[in-house]
């Protein structure tokens, strides 16, 4: 039988294949120290969990809920919005409470996208910014992921050699996987080049608080004037709140297009358990003490990974925020491409990471490193890292050179 027009549209997922080799290497009893998937370790706050329990079998909340999101969550992540970026929003039209950032995403590139509509996504980039798009029937055009100068020639050449005009753009800063962050400067360029070519913005901004310098909070594309006629931008409570299994996010901004994915949404889902749309309205209108103690938590495990890993003779750059630091295979490996370097550390230091190339071929010469174990376990994984290191010349010598997956 042959594969489906929408499956054929998408590659290999290559986490899936590093997860097979990891389960493997677990099953034969080896203790692998995951560094892979960005998937919060720490516990959700007690004042939200405790909301949760109050709230679950109270009359009438096992019912149906609202696609968009209950009235009071949509206006407490309002009121998160004018709190933390200045931003004023009408919870009735400018918010869409969604099952998590990613499914926002999805949702909205079946809205906007018709067949061949071409959209700009960062190359790398987290997976569903470009294949939302692809399964929605769209094309995809890499752009640069640094929000540096250099991003807007290479924008101007992608609007101007696209048949048809591209119809939006993806950014997403803090960066998922390379930790990047953006200014309100390049925000302030990018609206002004989203409304001179008719664009819409589609900001990822699911980091926004994991970052580690304290007098510069990563700003929100939406504090930009005029951003509101062009751009939509998606948060999560997956990170802020370590709440990545409770699936609860949002999508704010342009009124139009927040009423495209509504009417989507509205034909395939009735919202989050109304006790989770309860307690993350508890959660974005509690005390922030829990949110303090997650950066410093990310921050100590930022500064031990950078300490230990280079003592180990893997120098990893300082990422400014997210729970992830983005690090260049090392030379000697680099040949192999990021996925079977990523195979070999499994199998040679028990450490598993994740492969630049799922997040694009321009990501082949990176792992992306997510600080999801306590110190211990990252100094543990350290250790075993020199250990094959100082062994790297023997263990080549018995690899197989495989061509880079692309």
């Amino acid at each position: 039988m042959t594969d489906f027009h929408r499956i054929r549209r998408l590659p290999p997922y290559v986490f899936e294949q590093v997860n097979k080799f990891k389960a493997a290497a677990r099953a034969s009893g080896a203790d692998i120290v995951d560094l892979g998937m960005g998937n919060p370790d720490l516990p959700a706050p007690k004042h939200v969990i405790e909301k949760l329990v109050e709230t679950a079998g109270k009359p009438r909340t096992d019912r149906y809920s609202a696609s968009k999101g209950i009235p009071g969550l949509r206006k407490a992540q309002a009121g998160y919005y004018a709190r933390r970026f200045g931003v004023k929003l009408n919870p009735d039209t400018q918010v869409v409470a969604t099952l998590g950032s990613k499914e926002g995403f999805a949702n909205m590139a079946q809205a906007i996208t018709g067949p061949g509509d071409v959209v700009l996504v960062p190359n790398p980039s987290y997976p569903i910014h470009a294949f939302g798009f692809l399964m929605a029937g769209g094309v995809i055009r890499s752009v640069p992921a640094e929000p540096t100068p250099a991003f807007f020639p290479a924008m101007e050449r992608a609007v101007i050699h696209s048949v048809p005009k591209p119809i939006a753009v993806v950014v997403c800063y803090p960066s998922n996987p390379t930790a990047h962050v953006a200014s309100l400067d390049f925000y302030r360029d990018l609206v002004a080049f989203a409304r001179k070519h008719e664009l819409i913005v589609l900001s990822d901004l699911a980091y926004a608080e994991v970052y580690f310098d304290d007098a510069k909070p990563p700003p929100s594309i939406l504090q930009v004037p005029g951003a509101m006629d062009v751009a939509v931008e998606f948060t999560s409570m997956s990170k802020t709140f370590s709440m990545a299994g409770w699936r609860m996010g949002f999508a704010v901004g342009n009124e139009r297009l927040l009423a495209a994915l509504a009417r989507v949404k509205s034909y395939l889902d009735y919202g989050a358990f109304t006790p989770i749309q309860v307690a993350a309205a508890a959660a974005l209108n509690g005390p922030e003490d829990c949110i303090h103690e997650m950066r410093a938590t990310y921050r100590r495990r930022r500064d031990v990974l950078l300490d230990s890993f280079g003592k180990a003779g893997w120098q990893v750059p300082a990422p400014q925020a997210s729970m992830f630091a983005w690090v260049q295979v090392p030379e000697k490996f680099r040949h192999l491409g990021s996925l079977e370097f990523s195979k070999l550390l499994i199998e040679k230091a028990d450490t598993a990471v994740a492969p630049g190339i799922g997040f694009g071929e321009y990501g082949d010469d990176y792992v992306r490193i997510a600080l999801v174990e306590n110190e211990q376990r990252i100094r543990q994984s350290a250790r075993k890292l020199k250990k094959f290191f100082d062994s790297a010349d023997t263990v080549l010598h018995n690899v197989v050179s495989l061509p880079k997956v692309g």
